[in-house]
Formats: structure tokens, sequence, C-alpha cells
């Protein structure tokens, strides 16, 4: 319906990154060895997939002084991110953080294994509403990594 409303309006760059996003969904659905039909939090994982792939490449584009092909990324990435859950805020992501370690800390567990057993007990209250790579770094300072 997006897709349709986008190439009536022809906006060019909507209708662009709606394809691109159907046509990963797609991908994913017949991917492995059979054909499967795809639940609303896969795809999530899959638009939250393709829009890190924005940040990253509009990141990549800055360094190479590229600044039109960031632009460009960034603009996907705005589109992509109104099909996304709304992201965490830095003071509730810290709160379920907070939360992991000192819940973890409780069973005596140091080093990787904490970092890991709270990971496990973060991601699932994160998923798709925050960065993983941020989520770590946050977990490995509450141990003091």
């Amino acid at each position: 319906m997006d897709l349709t409303t986008a190439m009536k309006s022809r906006d060019e760059l909507a209708a662009a990154t709606l394809r691109m996003a159907l046509t990963a969904i797609t991908n994913e659905e017949v991917a492995g060895k059979e054909a499967r039909a795809l639940s609303d939090d896969d795809v999530i994982t899959v638009l939250g997939r393709e829009a890190k792939k924005r940040r990253e490449s509009a990141e990549a584009y800055d360094t190479a002084d590229r600044p039109e092909l960031a632009e460009r990324e960034r603009a996907e990435l705005a589109v992509l991110a109104s099909y996304l859950p709304q992201a965490m805020t830095d003071e509730e992501l810290a709160i379920i953080v907070a939360s992991a370690v000192a819940e973890v800390s409780l069973t005596g567990a140091t080093g990787g294994a904490a970092v890991g057993a709270a990971m496990k007990l973060v991601t699932p209250q994160v998923k798709g509403r925050a960065d993983g790579g941020l989520v770590a770094a946050l977990v490995k300072a509450g141990f003091g990594m």
C-alpha cells in the first residue's frame, strides 16, 4: 500500500527504499531449506538489519568524503525508521542494563560468562529498539570491562 502511494506521488526515494525492504523480506522468507512465512518480529529484524546497513554505509561515505551518497543513505534510513519500533531512550536502556547486571552479579558469574548471561537477559527486552553494539558496550561497562 505504501509502495503504491510512493509510486503515485512520484517519491523515487521512498519507492526505491520500500522495494529494497520488500526484497530483503522476500529473500529472508525463502532463505534456508524451505520457504516460510515471517512473523512480525522477523520482519522487524530484517528491517532493523537493513537500517543498520544504511547507518554503516552513511558513516563510510562520510569517511570517504562522499556527502551526497551519505545523504542518500540517511534518507533511506529515515524511510525505514518509520516502519521500525520507537527506539529506546538512553535512560530506558540504562535501567534495563543495570537491572540485568545486578541480577547476574548475584549469581557470582564473572568475566565473559557474566556479560553473556546479562546479554541473554537484556536482548529480548531491547530487540529492535536499541543497537546491539551499544547494548553490549553498556553491559561490559556495567561489569567494569
